[in-house]
């Protein structure tokens, strides 16, 4: 994430033609006039302007003859904010360069890191500076690549790869533990919505707008399907039956109690932090169910409320009764759960 890699598998064996090619772009575009370059870079597409800026960013090439263009310090401090990163913590950064993202959630933060990075010289670099600070017993810096990493010790990945890269880790993402943290720099995981995002000023960024954009996901848990479980109600037990439909973190669907069922008001899922609550016309009327707790180890279990909903608002609820513990389960335990989309 320390910096933005155009190609993580070319490793030294990159075609000498081909790094001729890159050179003699990079030498075009330097002899250009600064305030040529910066106009064409406002009105290019995408692609263009992101090769347009990594060509001008670093006159030392990857090994694989492609330059790296350096996560600015505002924007490293501000996604670690994001992350909100604290020490217990294990920050993977998936191109590191210089290992200031690692380095700096180890110095301020106080967590431990590894920054993945295909350049040794960086990795050389990364691993002196997490010495010189006093932090390398916390930031780790390995020559690997990233496709190759193992990244399930992660509960924050951080990212400023281009949006053909993302496509190909996004799979592998969804797969982390749910309630991993990943923050992109720049650039959005294709069709999944993120949690949240945040703007940085960048005033003297090279290329482009001055300003980065940052997003933040959180990995869900899969609570898609059917479910079953059981809370007491008036000394009475009830059975719940729930059917979700889950597109990455968000979710909707239906719930049944008795012989009644109503859609989801609200549904809401974090992480492995999953509530809902719907309202059902009932024998006694009508009763506002609400279920807040998380998906463990293929259950749901947490606390259920009902509250007796007042004639002259449907959406106001009187004094809830005690929230009741509950555990459901898969209505068929033996599925495999699908791959999310």
């Amino acid at each position: 994430m320390a910096g933005m890699r155009g190609s993580m598998r070319g490793g030294a064996g990159a075609g000498a033609g081909a790094a001729r090619e890159r050179s003699a772009r990079r030498t075009r575009l330097r002899a250009l006039p600064a305030l040529l370059v910066a106009a064409v870079l406002w009105v290019l597409p995408l692609p263009a302007m992101v090769d347009a800026a990594r060509a001008q960013a670093s006159e030392t090439p990857s090994p694989g003859g492609v330059p790296y263009v350096p996560t600015p310090w505002p924007v490293v401090k501000a996604m670690l904010e994001l992350a909100k990163v604290g020490e217990k913590d294990f920050v993977i950064d998936l191109g590191s360069g210089d290992g200031r993202v690692v380095i700096e959630a180890a110095r301020s933060r106080g967590a431990r890191g590894l920054g993945v990075e295909l350049d040794p010289d960086l990795v050389q670099v990364s691993n002196d500076e997490a010495r010189r600070l006093g932090v390398a017993s916390r930031a780790l810096f390995e020559r690997r690549d990233l496709f190759e990493t193992d990244l399930s010790p992660a509960t924050v990945v951080t990212l400023y790869l281009l949006p053909r890269l993302l496509v190909e880790l996004q799979p592998r993402l969804l797969r982390l533990r749910p309630g991993t943290r990943i923050v992109s720099h720049d650039f959005p995981l294709g069709g999944w919505k993120p949690d949240a995002t945040g703007k940085v000023e960048v005033p003297d960024r090279a290329f482009g707008p001055p300003f980065s954009t940052l997003y933040l996901w959180i990995v869900p848990a899969y609570v898609n399907g059917l479910w079953e479980g059981r809370f007491e109600h008036r000394g009475r037990s009830e059975t719940w039956r729930l059917d979700l439909r889950q597109n990455h973190q968000e979710v909707s669907g239906s719930v049944r109690i008795g012989g009644a069922s109503a859609r989801l008001a609200q549904a809401t899922l974090s992480g492995d932090r999953l509530a809902f609550s719907a309202i059902v016309d009932g024998p006694g009327g009508r009763l506002r169910h609400a279920f807040e707790g998380r998906s463990v180890a293929g259950e749901l279990v947490g606390l259920w409320t009902v509250a007796a909903v007042r004639p002259a608002a449907a959406d106001a609820a009187q004094a809830a009764e005690p929230a009741a513990p509950t555990l459901a389960r898969r209505v068929d335990p033996a599925a495999q759960p699908a791959r999310q989309r």
